[in-house]
């Protein structure tokens, strides 16, 4: 019960934001009474903090489901923007998103969010990361950091656009980009290494 009703909150941050989930929708949501729903998590505010935890889950999940995608790539830097954008375009980032928004006014959520956002970045970062030579991690790093930063620009700004394909295009404009930047690291180690 308690991971539907957190399934229900991020559902509601998805669809009504921070401000219209409230514990009665979240409730309705998840399809339990409100009674149950007060057992569980007595508050709003005790409900979003455990929907932080099950969120920053879900999104380090997401990465290690899908990092063998960019492992076995014959294109590993292609792989890598896909799967920034796979892990980066759904509701779960959308549901973050508002998370971070409420956090700026509200300091015990801004708080919380802050404690748990930089463990779901490094395990992101980590992850993807692992699926680079060793010689190239730490550029690399920087590298998927600018390109992440890149992406999550782009997708916030595109939540007041009327063309939901407008985002994917500007991501593949950046990757392209972005491309021109890391390939010159990674073709200098492919020489160092055949020689």
């Amino acid at each position: 019960m308690r991971a539907r009703l957190l399934d229900a909150t991020i559902e509601c941050l998805v669809e009504y934001g921070y401000v219209g989930t409230t514990t009665p929708r979240v409730a309705e949501k998840a399809g339990v009474t409100r009674g149950a729903q007060v057992h569980h998590f007595g508050s709003k505010t005790d409900l979003v903090m455990a929907a932080i935890r099950h969120l920053a889950a879900k999104r380090t999940d997401a990465v290690i489901r899908d990092i063998s995608s960019v492992q076995a790539n014959p294109d590993p830097l292609g792989a890598m923007f896909d799967l920034l954008w796979d892990i980066h375009a759904g509701p779960i980032f959308i549901a973050t998103v508002e998370l971070w928004v409420a956090g700026r006014t509200d300091p015990q959520l801004g708080r919380e969010v802050a404690k748990f956002e930089p463990v779901v970045v490094n395990s992101m970062m980590t992850l993807l990361a692992e699926a680079m030579p060793a010689p190239v991690l730490k550029p690399m790093r920087d590298f998927l950091y600018t390109a992440m930063d890149a992406l999550r620009g782009i997708l916030i700004s595109s939540y007041v656009d009327a063309d939901p394909d407008r985002a994917r295009r500007r991501w593949d404009r950046a990757s392209a980009n972005l491309r021109r930047i890391a390939e010159p690291e990674l073709e200098s180690w492919a020489g160092n290494r055949a020689r």
